[in-house]
């Protein structure tokens, strides 16, 4: 296999496995990029990408081969969101939510393998786990994880209300979810709830409810600034019944399985932040090459050769090397193997690596759009597109603000934050 992939600007140093792996992606690009600014136009994902991806088998790329997966993991996830980001900001989004649900199968039997559940508790552990990474590789069906809620707490980036209640054969789940995309285009939503009848985290449950489930539909559509057609329109459930065999609501089971991550709460958050250096390497080249291009009527020359834009040009090449030297060295410390760090020093970087890596992306849009001057600024363009999909990135999942607040804590009162919260463990 010869020519550089995309991917191979984040990582240079890809294996021939992964180098395969992120062919397939490469594969899906021309396709993805056409449908970009019409996708961004009507802020839906295109009815076809679901299936494009799922004919290149990316929808199992961190699936093990024995779920019938393409046995990638955070580097080969990481790489993959950068390498859609350079095209589509909003479908790399789509695809790494999805990608996320594979955690709530892979975790699971991590610990299982180290003990963590009785003899009653592993089985359905282990039932559960498998059919999620069944679904997403043998199966190549599209799953959208919905944890997010709109209600916040000091001590955690989400607050689960969303309730589960025991009812004969399976559970009644209601709530809402704010945040998850493929809402209303993903087979299978990986929802996160509390039973009522257990008390803090332990009370956290996962649980798979089939598109079509009665009482589940989508909240109202979502007109966000940027990230429009990645279809993160909510979820509603009203007394949605989902069986006992779509279930993982042993108490304690998912906050046991979280303790098995490399980095924060879950693991592989690094792959969203690797969405936004993709963005901005993107804009880059459209901008360099636009402006390249582009001479001087007097002189001939390229109006890159300006001193103002050779400023612009030396602002952008700092911003975006230093989000890519951020983005790698955070994918090394949750990668590499042996681990390099203790899991909560790995943590800590992550809390300063999100935020600096997508500032430095937003500053990369911005200055792209200067460069680029009045007739480069459309609204859905490239730039157009990068500097609004680039600015949600200063939001998501949590504010740069955020990060280095949870990181003083940790060094100074030894406090964490964690992912997921609940009412009672709120009230306490």
């Amino acid at each position: 296999m010869t020519g550089k992939l995309t991917a191979e600007y984040l990582l240079p140093d890809l294996t021939d496995a992964e180098r395969e792996r992120a062919a397939r992606v490469e594969s899906v690009l021309p396709a993805i990029a056409a449908a970009a600014q019409s996708a961004d136009e009507s802020a839906a994902l295109p009815e076809g990408h679901i299936k494009l991806l799922a004919d290149a088998g990316l929808l199992g790329l961190v699936v093990p081969e024995e779920y019938g997966g393409l046995g990638g993991g955070l580097r080969d996830l990481a790489a993959t969101t950068y390498t859609l980001g350079t095209v589509c900001g909003s479908t790399a989004l789509a695809f790494f939510f999805h990608c996320s649900s594979s955690s709530r199968g892979m975790l699971p039997l991590a610990a299982l393998d180290a003990g963590l559940y009785d003899e009653d508790e592993a089985p359905v552990v282990r039932a559960f786990a498998e059919k999620v990474l069944h679904l997403m590789g043998t199966e190549q069906k599209a799953i959208g994880n919905f944890a997010s809620e709109a209600v916040k707490a000091s001590n955690a980036n989400v607050l689960i209300r969303t309730t589960a209640t025991r009812t004969e054969g399976g559970w009644l789940l209601n709530g809402e979810k704010s945040f998850g995309c493929l809402s209303g285009t993903a087979d299978y939503y990986l929802v996160t709830a509390r039973r009522e009848d257990v008390e803090g985290l332990d009370a956290l449950t996962l649980f798979l409810v089939p598109r079509e489930t009665e009482g589940s539909r989508p909240r109202s559509a979502w007109l966000g600034l940027g990230m429009r057609a990645s279809d993160n329109n909510g979820l509603v459930m009203e007394s949605c019944f989902v069986p006992d065999e779509l279930s993982l609501a042993v108490p304690g089971a998912f906050t046991r399985a979280t303790s098995m991550s490399r980095g924060s709460w879950v693991g592989n958050q690094i792959a969203i932040a690797a969405i936004y250096a993709g963005i901005a390497q993107g804009v880059w080249d459209y901008a360099m090459g636009r402006t390249m291009s582009a001479t001087f009527a007097d002189t001939g020359k390229p109006i890159a050769s300006s001193p103002m834009h050779q400023v612009l040009i030396g602002d952008g090449e700092q911003h975006l090397a230093e989000a890519h030297l951020w983005l790698r060295r955070q994918i090394e410390l949750e990668a590499s193997d042996p681990p390099m760090l203790p899991k909560q020093e790995v943590v800590k970087s992550w809390k300063l690596a999100k935020g600096a890596i997508c500032e430095h992306a937003h500053q990369v849009s911005l200055a792209a759009l200067k460069m680029c001057g009045t007739s480069g600024a459309l609204l859905g363009n490239e730039i157009g597109r990068a500097v609004r999909d680039t600015a949600m990135g200063l939001v998501q999942a949590f504010p740069a603000e955020r990060g280095k607040l949870d990181l003083a804590k940790m060094i100074v009162e030894d406090e964490g934050y964690a992912g997921l919260t609940t009412t009672d463990s709120f009230k306490k």
